[in-house]
């Protein structure tokens, strides 16, 4: 049976170390990192990622402000609010919650936030850095899936990596930590021939589709590294990630569960590269 990588209590340890270097920072710059989110309209999942985001800016003795926009807000509107918060000294990362409504373009506002500020890594700015690995930050899903591994004691280097699912806000930016890393990446989508062959070669999975218990036993080889980065939710209303855990943790060495495996880190690396911006903004 596989170990189960425990993202809470990995991302409690790394808070609690942004707790910590949150506290020698004020002390010694007379601030305190500070975040900013924006939601627009009354997406319920939204709302509580945004709670959230308050209650670990809290946890890690942040300073944080929110915006909650009613849903007919206006580009306009929405930019304005982005170069006021691009030009407030208090305020070290920006983050708008996507999805936004039908009538807003969120390729402009990710555009419109400062890359020093870009505490989610979406400007092209920072995506590019990413790709050359000269980066500040790093998209916050993809790098708590890296410090999962690394927590954990797992090899990257020389490792067959097989990630399935090409998102710009995962896969992509996954599959290029991964070679930084020093792994041999496969990146599989909707259009891949024989795919659980080729999820059969990976020594280490990442499975990011969105599709409730797509990866089964059959598609993983024995002693396989499995990251489920998927959150459904199935028709009794129980979470559940891309893998059917029941049938592949046998066969895996590790495997993170849904939920309390990637979901914790996402947030705790977005506290990270809010503190990084901070420092950024003093040097």
């Amino acid at each position: 049976m596989a170990n189960i990588i425990d993202g809470k209590a990995i991302s409690a340890a790394i808070r609690a170390e942004i707790k910590q270097e949150t506290e020698i920072f004020a002390k010694e710059n007379g601030f305190r990192p500070g975040l900013a989110v924006i939601i627009v309209g009354e997406d319920p999942a939204s709302q509580v990622y945004v709670r959230n985001k308050r209650r670990a800016c809290e946890e890690v003795g942040f300073y944080s402000e929110a915006y909650e926009l009613p849903a007919e807000t206006t580009q306009e509107e929405l930019n304005t609010l982005v170069d006021k918060l691009n030009a407030n000294e208090k305020i070290h990362g920006i983050l708008c919650q996507l999805p936004l409504p039908k009538h807003l373009d969120e390729n402009e506002v990710i555009l419109r936030i400062d890359p020093k500020k870009d505490v989610d890594a979406f400007h092209p700015v920072n995506v590019g850095r990413i790709m050359i690995g000269d980066y500040s930050f790093l998209p916050c899903t993809p790098a708590g899936v890296m410090a999962l591994l690394e927590r954990s004691g797992i090899e990257i280097s020389g490792k067959e990596c097989v990630v399935v699912g090409r998102s710009n806000i995962v896969g992509k930016p996954q599959a290029m930590l991964l070679l930084h890393a020093n792994g041999t990446v496969t990146i599989c989508h909707s259009r891949t021939k024989n795919l659980a062959e080729v999820c059969r070669r990976a020594d280490i999975l990442v499975a990011a589709i969105g599709k409730a218990d797509f990866f089964t036993g059959d598609m993983v080889k024995e002693g396989a590294v499995v990251i489920d980065v998927g959150m459904n939710r199935r028709a009794d209303g129980k979470l559940t990630g891309d893998v059917d855990f029941e049938s592949v943790a046998p066969k895996a060495s590790y495997i993170t569960p849904v939920p309390g495996g990637v979901g914790p880190m996402t947030i705790t690396m977005l506290m990270k590269n809010t503190l990084t911006a901070a420092k950024l903004s003093v040097k």
